[in-house]
């Protein structure tokens, strides 16, 4: 990396995984990144933060757009649910068959839960 300063897009990346006591690997997982590697070149700046990996970061993690983009504002939207999000971490991880095996029981439960 040498002496390049890192963008502060790049350097809230690592703040918020840091603040969510994440490691590179798990927080990669969650928003489905293709390796903790990918991630760690993003936190050193080589390579760029783009607009899905924002909103991916602020889907997955409740992150308030305007501070990732722009260091305004809270760094969350709301606290995250730790439980929310290993249910989302664990879903992700399943073969596509099962996540829509899932989708069908959910939706089952809320047309019961409505009647």
């Amino acid at each position: 990396m040498g002496d390049r300063e890192i963008p502060a897009i790049n350097r809230r990346i690592k703040e918020i995984r840091l603040a969510l006591h994440l490691s590179q690997a798990k927080f990669s997982s969650m928003i489905a990144m293709p390796s903790s590697g990918y991630l760690s070149r993003i936190e050193t700046a080589e390579k760029v933060v783009n607009d899905r990996l924002v909103k991916l970061v602020c889907g997955a993690f409740s992150v308030n757009e305007t501070y990732l983009r722009y260091g305004e504002g809270e760094m969350f939207t709301e606290i995250p649910d730790e439980k929310f999000m290993n249910l989302v971490h664990n879903f992700k991880s399943l073969p596509p068959k099962y996540q829509e095996f899932l989708f069908k029981m959910f939706d089952m439960f809320l047309k019961m839960r409505d009647e």
